[in-house]
Order: structure tokens, then C-alpha cells, then sequence
């Protein structure tokens, strides 16, 4: 008998047990239901008819004194409408004797009904006035008492019956409850023993197999199951132990190869000078070059859940970022420049540390783990602090030259050292310009090495973000005008106040706002936005320009930089400046190809949370 026979033999307790409780079920199900809708059959119509003649009733009484005291020229028809009602009603009630003593209340109702009519009809005949209120108060109103009483014997007998019944179907639903619960639970309790019995005989072979598995897992290549049988269990095990067999033969001709390309890739990575760590999915550190253990102190294959727990704090949180990065799948892990590097003290001295991360593969290109390497970048991290002072100096030293030029030539443009020619005046504003170009470039280069010294504080507190990118709009509204470009805002309704200096914020906005009406032909349109983010406010900054190459987004926030066709004019510095005061804002910056073919430069500011103290 094959796996499958007998796995379905095994269900069978189960399948009769789930069959002895849907009879159950059905059987008693109907029988409620047979008694629920013999309370609805029996007393509810009654009961009905009851309260609908005494309705009828109580509007005869009201209209027969109406007519009585001749206010209501209508009330005949009315009457005799109400006491037709109250006959059908009636009629329906002596169809529908069901309880004991029914029948002599019914036909005690219609002899009352029946004086009832003829004295109300007698009323009607009588003129409004003392006729008709004579017999209306001596004759009618004892009939009408009468006629109530035998209606209200009806409606008891019938709600005393509908109460009778229900306690009768609650009774017989408690036994029902009971049969049901017993009943399956029974089934099912011989069911289930009877299938775990029957699958635990048939199943045994698995814990052979299991145990041979588990074996062989701890390297026991001896393990073997030894099933006997022709079903499918049986083999499996046969499977199983030809493959114990050809492990076997592999390792004893494989273990000295692989032991030799496991030293060659631990020199390799020893030889490198730079820390290197890999790590696998979980996070385990599976291997570590001597640099790493040197600088880190980490181990690979330590039991402790944290291999670099003796390395510097600031260090650690780098690496695990850079590890989750790769691992989540996002791909290889590039910094973006050298102000990421982190420093540590080390016996020798201060060191700078670049990390990067690429993720290992298997050979179905899975991530299977990921592999940071730290850089020393000490001295590049030097040369670039010389770099930055440098320019810093010359910056600085500049300053008061151009500012006394630009002096200089102002005045004569003035007139002061005496009259200029139409020629010497144009060469005088051309020059003028200039010193403005070269002063912007200075601020710029000086603004560059204070953000890169960290002696630009960011004093945030709640700002509108309407109401700045209002503002940036306003005043660059006469140089797209200029241009022959129009300016349009959307802007999100109640959007939350972000954390913001008010003073360093409009120069990232000055300067993607130059650059989109500076690159949007005439007749274009720059668009700024503003919209509510996942715990931040995003900003954008949209243009109809020719776009910026896929290639060249992630270069143009940094230094100096300039695209392949762009004017000159200017030092490349307005997007850096961009990012780091985002970037001290706890916000980032971008750039993405906009719907029309342009380019859509964004960057997101947090929210303001009134709990943290303003600077």
C-alpha cells in the first residue's frame, strides 16, 4: 500500500466523526426550528389581530365622539371603515383557535362585537348634540368596556401561550446545546485517537529517518536509515542512505582541498591592511582579517551575539548600518564621502575609518551574507582638511581686495573721480558684475569651509512651509519674469511646521530656485511644492528644462561640480551648500527626472515636535 493509501486510511476516524455531528446537527436544527415556527403559526397572527382590532377600536370610540359633539362632518366613514377593519380582524382570529378555551373567547368577542356595532351605528344615526351623547355615554361606552375586556382575553391567552412555547424552545435548545457539544466532542476525541494511532504506526519509519538526518548533520557519515518496505518512505530512505554513502566518499577525498582553499582565503584577507569583516544573514561574524582583529578586536566564530562589542561605539553603529544595507538587499554600500568616515583613537594615533559594504553570493546569485571593508583614510581625510583651510585662507584674504574694488569701481561709476565716457562706463559695469560674481564665489568658498569646520550652528524652531516657499517665490519673481518665466505653487493644506533655521533654510530654496529658472527655456514654468512625508515635510523644486543625466545626480551635490554643458558662471558650490544645510536641518536632499522631461530637485525637512527645546 503506497504513503498516500495509507495517510488517507489514517483520516477516516475523522471523516466518520464529522459525519455523526452534521446528522446531529441537522436533526436537531429542524426540530427548533419545527417548534420556533409553531409559536409563529399559532399565537403570533392572534396576537397580531388583537392589538389591531383594539386599535380599531380605540379610533371608533374617538370618532364616534367627534360626530357626538359635531366636530367632524367625516367621522361615518371613518367608522364604519374602523369597524370593517376590526371584522377582518376578527375573522382572522376565529380561523386561528389554537389554545384551550380560544374558541369560547372568540365567539364571546363577536356576540360583544356585534351589540358593539349596532349601538355604534345607532349613535351615528342620532344628530350631534344631547342625542347622540346620550347614547354614546349611557349605551355605548359599557359595550365598548365590554368589547375591550373580551379582546383583552384573547391577547392573554395567546402571550401566555407565546410564553409557555418559548420557555418550551429554550428548554429544547439547552438540550440541543447540550447533545451538540457532547456529541462532536466525542466524535472528534475517538476521531483523533484513532487517526493518531493509525498515523503514528504508519509514520514510525520517519523517526529512523529523522534520527539518521540529525546524524548525519553532525557529520556522522556512518548514519544510515536501513528502512525496509516498498512504499514511499521506504524510498526515500533508500535515497537518503545512497546519498550518506557518496557524502562520505566526498569528504574523505575533499577535506584536505577545501581546508587548503579556507587558509588561502584567510591569508588573503590577512594580507589586506584594512579591516575586513563578513558577516552572514543573521548577522554572525563568520570571518575577520588580522586588521580587524587588531583594530575591532573581533573573532569570528565567537559564541557571543555581538563580536564587536569591545570596538568604539560610533564604529560599531557604522558597520551595522552599513551590514543592514546589504543584507536587506539594497545592494552594495558606497559612502558619499570622506565627512562619513569615523574617527577612532588607536595607540598610534587618530585614525579615520571609510566603511563599504558588497554582498556575497551564492552561485544562484543569493545574498548569502555581506562583506564590510573599512578604509584608512587618515591622510586623504588631512589632505582635504588642508584643501578646505586652504581655500578657507585664500578665500578670506580675498575678500577685503574685492570688497575694495567693488568700492572703487562704484565710484567711479558715480562720478566721483570725474565724467566717463559712454565706452568706460559699460567696461566699468562689466567690471562691477564681475567683483559681485567673484564676492558671491568667496562667500560661497567660505560658507563651504564653515559648514565643513562645524562652525555653522543650525538654530532650528517651527516654521510654516508655506510661508517660505511664499517667500522664496516672492523674491525671484522679477528674475522669471525677466526671463520670460512663470513661477506656480501647490501647497498641501494643513501642513504640519517643521524644525527650520529661518536664516540658513531660504539659501537652499535661492539656489534650486536660480538653477531651475536658469535652465527652463522662456515661456516654461518652475513649479515649487509642498507636501506632508512620513514624519517630515518634502519640498520640490520643479523645472522644464533638459534634465539631468541618470549618471550625474549623485555628483552634482558635491563640490565644484558642473554638468557637461553648463555655463560658466558660477563655482559649483550652490548644491553643496544645499545638502549640508539639509543635511544639518536631520533632512535629505535629491534630484529625479520630472514628469515633463526636466528635473525634480526635493528635499525633506522634519516635523517640529514642541517637546524638544529650540536653539
Amino acid at each position: 500500500m503506497s504513503l498516500r493509501a495509507k495517510l488517507l486510511l489514517a483520516q477516516a476516524p475523522i471523516f466518520a466523526a464529522l459525519i455523526v455531528v452534521a446528522l446531529v446537527s441537522i436533526l436537531q436544527g429542524r426540530e427548533l426550528a419545527a417548534r420556533s415556527a409553531a409559536v409563529l403559526r399559532d399565537n403570533y397572527l392572534s396576537v397580531l389581530a388583537a392589538q389591531r382590532m383594539n386599535e380599531s377600536q380605540q379610533e371608533i370610540q374617538t370618532r364616534v365622539l367627534s360626530h357626538a359633539l359635531g366636530r367632524d362632518d367625516h367621522a361615518r366613514r371613518r367608522v364604519d371603515a374602523e369597524l370593517l377593519r376590526f371584522d377582518e380582524q376578527l375573522r382572522i382570529e376565529e380561523g386561528n383557535i389554537t389554545e384551550p378555551g380560544e374558541g369560547e373567547a372568540a365567539r364571546a368577542l363577536r356576540e360583544s362585537f356585534e351589540r358593539y356595532r349596532e349601538t355604534t351605528a345607532a349613535v351615528m344615526a342620532a344628530s350631534p348634540g344631547p342625542p347622540a351623547q346620550n347614547l354614546l355615554f349611557e349605551k355605548l361606552e359599557p359595550m365598548s368596556a365590554e368589547l375591550g375586556a373580551a379582546v383583552g382575553r384573547i391577547l392573554v391567552l395567546n402571550e401566555d401561550a407565546i410564553v409557555r412555547k418559548n420557555g418550551d424552545v429554550e428548554r429544547a435548545a439547552g438540550s440541543m446545546r447540550t447533545i451538540v457539544t457532547v456529541v462532536p466532542l466525542l466524535a472528534f476525541v475517538l476521531g483523533i485517537a484513532g487517526s493518531i494511532r493509525l498515523t503514528r504506526r504508519m509514520l514510525n519509519p520517519l523517526d529512523a529517518l529523522a534520527d539518521a538526518a540529525r546524524r548525519l548533520g553532525e557529520r556522522d557519515f556512518d548514519a544510515r536509515a536501513r528502512i525496509q518496505g516498498r512504499d514511499e518512505i521506504a524510498r526515500l530512505a533508500a535515497e537518503f542512505d545512497g546519498m550518506a554513502d557518496r557524502l562520505q566518499r566526498y569528504q574523505r577525498s575533499t577535506l584536505g582541498e577545501l581546508l587548503q582553499a579556507q587558509l588561502a582565503a584567510q591569508s588573503a584577507i590577512d594580507s589586506l591592511p584594512d579591516p575586513v569583516l563578513v558577516f552572514d544573514l543573521e548577522g554572525a561574524l563568520l570571518a575577520a582579517n588580522e586588521a580587524a582583529t587588531r583594530t575591532l578586536g573581533a573573532r569570528a566564530g565567537e559564541p557571543s551575539t555581538d563580536p564587536l562589542r569591545a570596538a568604539d561605539p560610533a564604529l560599531r553603529a557604522l558597520v551595522a548600518r552599513v551590514r543592514e544595507h546589504v543584507l536587506s538587499g539594497r545592494g552594495a554600500y558606497v559612502p558619499h564621502g570622506l565627512e562619513e568616515a569615523v574617527r577612532i583613537t588607536a595607540t598610534e594615533g587618530e585614525h579615520f575609518l571609510l566603511a563599504r559594504g558588497a554582498p556575497v553570493y551564492d552561485r544562484e546569485s543569493a545574498v548569502t551574507g555581506a562583506t564590510v571593508v573599512l578604509q584608512d583614510v587618515t591622510r586623504l581625510r588631512r589632505f582635504d582638511q588642508l584643501k578646505t583651510d586652504l581655500v578657507a585662507t585664500v578665500a578670506h584674504e580675498l575678500r577685503t581686495p574685492l570688497t575694495s574694488l567693488h568700492m572703487a569701481v562704484h565710484l567711479c561709476l558715480e562720478g566721483a573721480a570725474g565724467p566717463l565716457s559712454e565706452k568706460q562706463i559699460d567696461l566699468l559695469d562689466a567690471a562691477r558684475a564681475d567683483c559681485l560674481r567673484l564676492q558671491s564665489m568667496v562667500n560661497d568658498l567660505l560658507d563651504v569651509s564653515r559648514f565643513e569646520g562645524g562652525a555653522v550652528p543650525i538654530a532650528t524652531r517651527a516654521v510654516a512651509p508655506g510661508e517660505i516657499l511664499l517667500a522664496a517665490e516672492e523674491s525671484h519673481r522679477a528674475s522669471a519674469e525677466l526671463k520670460g518665466v512663470s513661477l506656480e505653487h501647490e501647497i498641501g493644506e494643513e501642513l504640519p511646521a517643521v524644525a527650520a533655521d529661518r536664516e540658513r533654510l531660504p539659501l537652499v530654496l535661492d539656489n534650486l530656485l536660480e538653477n531651475a529658472i536658469r535652465y527652463t527655456p522662456s515661456g516654461g514654468r518652475v513649479t515649487l511644492r509642498a507636501r506632508s512625508d512620513a514624519g517630515s515635510v518634502r519640498f520640490e523644486v520643479e523645472d522644464m528644462g533638459k534634465g539631468i543625466p541618470p549618471e550625474l545626480r549623485a555628483q552634482i551635490f558635491e563640490k565644484f561640480a558642473r554638468g557637461p554643458d553648463e555655463e560658466a558662471g558660477g563655482a559649483g558650490l550652490g548644491l553643496f551648500l544645499a545638502r549640508e544645510i539639509v543635511r544639518g536641518h536631520g533632512g535629505e536632499i535629491g534630484v529625479d527626472e520630472a514628469a515633463g522631461g526636466g528635473s525634480l530637485f526635493w528635499f525633506t525637512l522634519p516635523r517640529f515636535e514642541p517637546s524638544r527645546s529650540e536653539a
